[in-house]
């Protein structure tokens, strides 16, 4: 299936050298796809010529003469800059000259773009961040993740079907486990609107797993854990702040001395593979789901191979149809609650 992905080449902290040179080389991998690169179109060609790609059928300069600043006010972002390469890449999607659309700028600026410019798939009433974390079975996905700190039993019945639908298709699992973050296990615990959203969970027909904790992320005991923007954006700062900390203090704890800076020459091949399997790039590419289209969000601070596989994420979804599977099961729970 051939796939076009419009990119917003100016977001992030690097913009064009980093967004241009992933889009080359996903150009160069995948026959299939097809990139818009959207932007300031001078700073998109110098990097286009650099790779040797400025006449690519498959790389296509479309020009936008605004820029959304990564500190900037997502109401100004709307409002006020409707040629920004974000609006512009957004707008794409929005006509069908894109199925997808990667960003690595303003997040909040992205989601009310999105939103205005796409809307919402029918049932769901807030679009939500989803993304993947790695565990000790292989990884899970974990929504939503700030973009809305106050949230009904409703909205956390739609993110865990949402959640569902985006690993069914994207991992080919039939019944794709799903946890509700909680202070505890027991149906007891937490605040009422959790204890209401896992009793929607539970009638949903989804594989509701049942109520899980904090260090359940990690463990991979669901595929899928929900929770409002408020706790997953605190679950995931914490985590990644954590994961620094970590990182920082074994550095320190090999350079002490003459010994153990030996020791840690001799664990290279050891410590070269632990940070492979926990590199944050490798997990980059957070899935605004609830639209309608395909939104991925890049973390900021991405390098071309971390922005590469955001493209990746989004180029998966198109082509395993989350959206339709997403109307569908949202479609069937309406009919089952207001039947004909």
């Amino acid at each position: 299936m051939e796939v076009t992905v419009a990119v917003d080449c100016m977001g992030g902290d690097h913009g064009v050298r980093v967004t241009v040179p992933a889009a080359v080389e996903w150009s160069r991998r995948d026959s299939g796809c097809r990139f818009v690169l959207v932007g300031l179109q001078d700073q998109i060609r110098a990097e286009l010529q650099r790779a040797g790609e400025l006449s690519s059928e498959r790389l296509r300069v479309h020009h936008a003469t605004e820029v959304v600043g990564m500190d900037e006010a997502p109401a100004n972002a709307l409002r006020g800059k409707k040629d920004s390469s974000m609006r512009v890449a957004i707008d794409l999607v929005k006509s069908g000259e894109a199925q997808a659309c990667v960003s690595a700028g303003n997040t909040g600026a992205l989601m009310a773009i999105s939103r205005f410019v796409l809307k919402t798939l029918p049932g769901i009433d807030r679009p939500a961040i989803a993304t993947m974390l790695p565990t000790l079975k292989g990884h899970t996905h974990i929504l939503d993740l700030g973009a809305n700190v106050d949230c009904s039993a409703e909205h956390l019945l739609q993110f865990g079907i949402m959640g569902a639908e985006l690993v069914a298709s994207v991992e080919h699992k039939s019944r794709p486990s799903v946890g509700l973050l909680n202070i505890g296990e027991e149906a007891i615990k937490g605040n009422e609107v959790v204890k209401e959203a896992a009793v929607l969970l539970r009638a949903s027909g989804l594989n509701f797993y049942g109520n899980v904790e904090g260090d359940d992320i990690y463990k991979g005991t669901t595929d899928v854990v929900v929770c409002d923007g408020f706790v997953g954006n605190v679950a995931l700062k914490t985590s990644e702040g954590l994961a620094q900390m970590l990182a920082t203090y074994l550095r320190e704890e090999f350079k002490k001395n003459p010994f153990t800076q030996m020791l840690g020459l001799l664990a290279m091949p050891v410590i070269k593979s632990f940070k492979d399997r926990v590199d944050h790039r490798r997990y980059n590419g957070a899935s605004l789901l609830g639209l309608r289209g395909v939104v991925i969000k890049s973390h900021g601070s991405a390098d071309a191979f971390a922005f590469g596989f955001a493209i990746e994420h989004a180029i998966t979804e198109v082509r395993t149809g989350v959206l339709a599977h997403i109307s569908e099961r949202m479609g069937a729970l309406e009919r089952k609650v207001k039947p004909a």
